[in-house]
């Protein structure tokens, strides 16, 4: 079963059980506040196929809350994770949010990484008046039904998928003057199938031409036949918006059948292992948008990176900023709300302007989408390199 089957049905389940379990959880996260802790749930993908996603935006959420509990904590009270998994399944998520709900009695909860996992923990969440901050989840319907209506109840820490897809799609026509690009996403995901929507439209309308179209599937791991093809085509290059488990092999598996043009992509390339598995030189003439990188030499970055340094002795990815900007996010609108009542701080949420976290001035839209900083990297020899910085 592809994953856009299981996020359905992992959907489905979560509407039918959130009635059940309305109103008899904590009526927006009011009854787990006394004492003196505020519980705030950390649902992520720590194992499965995008554990490393998970994990690292769990590091960089857990080093906000450090930060936060070492100032004395939120409106008096200190913060307490209770960590949830959700394997990388929809499914498992929905299951997992509704734990948090009934038995945890958490007030906010930060995460799942992925847009299909939020998808399915958002209605259990959002019945209970429990605001949900999704770090790297890009899905535009995460934050807006499709009734045109905004989920009152739903921010997110990233920018969304269209945004991103059409800044690669510029960047390719305009500062890379390609003319002819091959298009090869997941067709079992809707991050990757909404990424090729919005490049192709964009890339079209700046003069481009796609040539051609090939799709894989999640988990796959032999790509060549698909890779040939698009290769005969003759592009100027392959748009392949995807995770890096999927991604890694594709590049890899794209240089050894004498494809040498330039690899374009999406923030799901952002993760060591993509380098790991691809091997260095195949990464050459990749790049990909994303929202971070340790080259980038704002004060406020390398801060942040120094601070990830001492707390897990290694470099902090995207998804590390994110899941820390996220957390500072929540406690400011906490502290702005005086109060841990979901309602409330969903209200301050709401209000977030130019409030500073790692990498700039962080504010939402009308649709709990941030106005923040999008780059395009360039990895050389498996090293990012920081191209061209838009907005923020």
């Amino acid at each position: 079963m592809n994953s856009w089957k299981k996020m359905v049905r992992a959907v489905c389940a979560a509407t039918l059980v959130t009635a059940a379990f309305a109103g008899c959880g904590n009526s927006g996260g009011s009854k787990s506040s006394g004492g003196d802790t505020i519980k705030v749930g950390a649902l992520f993908e720590l194992t499965g196929n995008v554990a490393n996603y998970g994990t690292s935006t769990l590091n960089g959420f857990k080093m906000a809350v450090d930060e936060i509990n070492a100032k004395g904590g939120v409106n008096g009270k200190k913060i307490e994770i209770v960590q949830a998994d959700n394997k990388s399944e929809p499914s498992e998520s929905g299951n997992a949010a509704t734990k948090l709900v009934t038995r945890d009695k958490v007030v906010a909860v930060v995460g799942p990484a992925t847009s299909g996992s939020v998808a399915a923990a958002e209605p259990i969440l959002t019945a209970n008046k429990i605001p949900l901050i999704a770090p790297c989840a890009t899905a535009p319907e995460i934050t807006v039904g499709k009734d045109g209506k905004v989920k009152q109840y739903v921010f997110r820490a990233c920018f969304i998928d269209p945004y991103q897809g059409k800044i690669m799609a510029d960047y390719a026509a305009k500062d890379l003057k390609l003319k002819k690009i091959a298009v090869f996403n997941d067709s079992s995901s809707d991050y990757s199938k909404g990424l090729a929507a919005v490049f192709k439209e964009t890339f079209t309308g700046d003069g481009g031409e796609i040539v051609a179209q090939e799709a894989f599937l999640s988990k796959d791991v032999d790509f060549k036949a698909a890779l040939t093809k698009l290769k005969a085509t003759n592009p100027d290059a392959i748009y392949i918006p995807g995770y890096y488990e999927e991604v890694s092999k594709i590049i890899k598996q794209a240089r050894e059948v004498g494809i040498t043009v330039p690899l374009l992509g999406s923030d799901g390339w952002d993760s060591p292992k993509l380098v790991d598995i691809a091997g260095k030189e195949a990464t050459n003439k990749g790049y990909f948008t994303s929202a971070y990188t340790a080259q980038d030499k704002d004060p406020g970055v390398q801060k942040f990176i120094e601070s990830y340094k001492k707390a897990y002795n290694k470099t902090p990815d995207v998804f590390a900023l994110q899941g820390y900007n996220a957390g500072l996010v929540l406690f400011n609108a906490m502290a702005q709300a005086k109060s841990t009542d979901g309602t409330k701080v969903a209200e301050a949420l709401a209000k977030t302007k130019d409030f500073q976290v790692a990498n700039g001035k962080f504010s939402y839209d009308d649709k709990h989408n941030p106005i923040t900083t999008a780059l395009i990297l360039e990895l050389k020899d498996g090293v990012q390199t920081l191209v061209k910085k838009i907005g923020g």
